[in-house]
């Protein structure tokens, strides 16, 4: 069952979500905050832009961290048909019972911007880490601490027979941008 915004607000009374935006905040920003049946997240002011140096080859089972430049800043500009890593402002607990869907903002999809989250699992913790392409041809613009993607909260009949902390998740309680990784 898809959850209504009255029941993500109280989930994060309980600290599913911090920081946690009871509203939808949308004036001059690409808006973010509890939605009708969602949340929408930010993205901070941390990425990895990607960057066609070291092995000329993308690998998920060996990742090259030299593919990745660090910028800091209000304003990240993605290259025309590249890519960056984000993470989010807000930290997340997913309740046992709820698996998390994510889609990303039209605003950035009307743009080119295309995001990319996998689904936060039941009892999947941390930073969100997010990958944004961009599909254009010309640069694109992302906006620090604004919207990036909407979260869908799923909640289930019930209760998992396995977490993704039982199953000790290898991308568990992140803080930071986390690479691709293979166990």
């Amino acid at each position: 069952m898809v959850k209504n915004d009255r029941w993500i607000r109280e989930m994060a009374v309980k600290g599913m979500i911090e920081p946690f935006n009871k509203h939808r905040l949308k004036k001059g920003v690409i808006s973010y905050g509890v939605s009708s049946y969602g949340y929408d997240m930010r993205i901070s002011d941390e990425f990895k832009i990607f960057t066609p140096v070291g092995k000329p080859l993308i690998d998920p089972k060996n990742f090259d961290p030299k593919s990745l430049a660090d910028f800091r800043g209000d304003i990240c500009i993605i290259p025309p048909h590249s890519f960056v890593l984000g993470r989010s402002v807000e930290y997340f607990r997913i309740p046992r019972d709820v698996l998390v869907t994510c889609l990303g903002k039209s605003t950035y999809a009307r743009c080119g911007i295309v995001v990319n989250v996998t689904p936060l699992e039941p009892e999947w913790e941390g930073y969100v880490t997010i990958a944004i392409s961009n599909t254009g041809p010309l640069p694109a613009r992302l906006y620090a601490n604004e919207g990036i993607a909407q979260l869908i909260f799923l909640q289930a009949s019930e209760i998992c027979e396995k977490s993704y902390a039982d199953k000790k998740g290898k991308y568990q309680a992140q803080k930071k941008i986390t690479l691709a990784k293979v166990q």
